[in-house]
């Protein structure tokens, strides 16, 4: 979810590469000789930077079908046909950016979304989504493929050499978009909300496969992207086991973006995840099946789940992917609330939540524990303002998570409990409303919120009133099977939705050079 909230429902057609590429090249050609990663720095261009010469780009448009030709062979993906090519100024892209926000169907959708992050206590309830995002873009924006007019968009103010790199990152994009087009493979979210318990469990069925499959474009662009660099030493990805996890540390190191050392953790992993983790991924694959399993065969059959990217193993040993099915809880909503949004609460979802909420060593420890979650949210119909429709205060959220032990639950739940007094005002503890030690009463400001542990699972329900609350959690609990979870079922090219998502629908979220800043990777 809380990357596929942020996915959109329309994917951008735009691939978008960071200047974080530049800074990981430079520490692969450091690093590779001193195993010693540099200090990031800031690549946005000075403000009076002069454009490329005419020759300059002559030579950057000829470098195309050289790098084609070397990504082709890195990743046995063959070149169907010659990719266009077009130089672009700096105010050009912005511009572009600019326009992808306002009529992108994602950019809408995140806009809506956006409302419940800061119910969940991910955002800050003053935080501006799009104004971040476009802040972050254009200020580390090196270069981009665009997969519905098949062409790569060279920067007219960034030297030829230092393009290159990135160029190999978008260039394997473009070998993507030839074996699968990118547009439909990428996109497999639902475009609409659910009002049924059908379209509920379609929608967790296929809830994280944008995130997992953006993190498999990224992560083989970045496979590119580091043997690229490396190429005049002879050596690639797959000889330097230890390289992906050195690289995904120089990633996560914002100090070379003034906008991402500001940014909410929550978009600092969301935004870099499909960079670091999917190149780990990649790496994974390469050293244990070769190229052909790795590039072609992973796009052919790619992973449904955060869950797969953050542990190949189980990803090539076909493992069941934690899934929780949920009952028809629309009749117990519909007098007061209509649908707002469902989604999976994965494993990417959990580590970033705890390590908001807990701390980065509590996210290390409970993440691995984690076995299902989903959230479900809905909007008081009582809300008719503009103004009313936009604060969480028309937000009920319940969020159900289940765990691989009782232990763990009840971490989780008092990690989740500590922070009710941060989200909301006037908080106080209903001792007297609470049945026993595995509840916990609240009223706040915005309502009522519930949080229960049952067994392995922890139930949460904030906004709706308390005996709502515990009809939600009971009629829940009530449908979960004791034994193994089901296997997400993710068919090719079917629809499907995530939180990675609403950042990564901008492309430009999803494609940001060797960094997370699309989640920690670049391009």
């Amino acid at each position: 979810m809380l990357q596929g909230v942020l996915c959109g429902a329309s994917r951008s057609s735009i691939r978008l590469v960071a200047g974080v590429a530049l800074l990981s090249a430079s520490f692969i050609a450091y690093g590779a000789q001193t195993a010693t990663p540099s200090a990031p720095q800031n690549n946005a261009p000075a403000a009076n930077q002069q454009p490329m010469t005419k020759q300059q780009a002559k030579e950057l448009f000829r470098s195309v079908d050289e790098i084609l030709g070397f990504v082709s062979s890195d990743t046995k993906l063959p070149i169907e046909h010659a990719v266009k090519r077009k130089l672009i100024s700096r105010d050009q892209v912005n511009r572009y950016l600019k326009e992808k926000f306002d009529e992108d169907e994602g950019a809408k959708r995140m806009e809506r979304s956006e409302i419940v992050l800061k119910k969940f206590g991910m955002l800050d309830r003053d935080f501006h989504l799009r104004t971040f995002l476009l802040s972050l873009l254009t200020e580390q924006i090196a270069g981009f493929y665009d997969n519905k007019t098949k062409t790569v968009n060279l920067l007219d103010w960034i030297e030829p050499d230092e393009q290159k790199p990135v160029l190999a990152h978008e260039l394997t994009h473009a070998l993507q978009d030839q074996k699968v087009d990118l547009t439909k493979w990428s996109d497999v979210s639902l475009p609409s909300t659910s009002h049924n318990v059908q379209e509920d469990n379609h929608h967790l069925q296929v809830d994280e496969a944008d995130t997992a499959r953006t993190a498999v474009a990224e992560g083989q662009a970045m496979a590119v992207f580091v043997d690229y660099t490396l190429r005049s030493s002879g050596k690639t990805i797959a000889d330097a086991p230890d390289l992906a996890d050195k690289l995904k540390e120089q990633v996560t190191d914002t100090g070379g973006s003034p906008v991402m050392a500001r940014a909410p953790l929550l978009l600092q992993e969301s935004l870099l995840f499909p960079y670091g983790d999917g190149l780990s991924f990649e790496q994974a694959i390469l050293l244990k099946a070769g190229k052909e399993a790795a590039f072609g065969g992973v796009l052919a059959n790619p992973p449904s789940s955060s869950f797969e990217i953050m542990h190949p193993d189980a990803y090539m040993a076909h493992a069941p992917v934690p899934v929780i099915r949920l009952p028809d809880i629309h009749p117990l909503l519909d007098p007061e609330y209509t649908p707002y949004d469902i989604g999976v609460m994965g494993e990417l979802d959990v580590r970033i939540l705890a390590e908001l909420f807990g701390g980065r060593e509590i996210a290390t420890a409970l993440a691995p524990e984690w076995n299902g979650g989903v959230y479900y949210a809905a909007q008081r119909k009582s809300a008719v303002t503009q103004a009313e429709k936009e604060s969480t205060a028309s937000i009920g959220l319940l969020y159900y998570s289940r765990w691989k032990n009782t232990d763990s639950a009840r971490s989780f739940l008092r990690v989740y409990a500590a922070q009710i007094p941060r989200k909301y005002s006037n908080v106080v503890e209903r001792k007297k409303d609470e049945t026993d030690d595995t509840e916990l009463v609240y009223s706040t400001n915005e309502g009522d919120v519930l949080i229960s542990r049952v067994g392995d699972g922890v139930f949460i329900g904030e906004g709706f009133n308390l005996t709502l609350a515990r009809k939600l959690r009971d009629t829940i609990v009530s449908v979960q099977p004791e034994g193994p979870m089901q296997q997400a079922a993710m068919p090719m090219l079917e629809p499907a939705f995530s939180m990675s998502h609403i950042l990564a629908s901008f492309g430009a979220v999803s494609e940001s050079s060797l960094q997370r800043y699309t989640s920690r990777g670049a391009k």
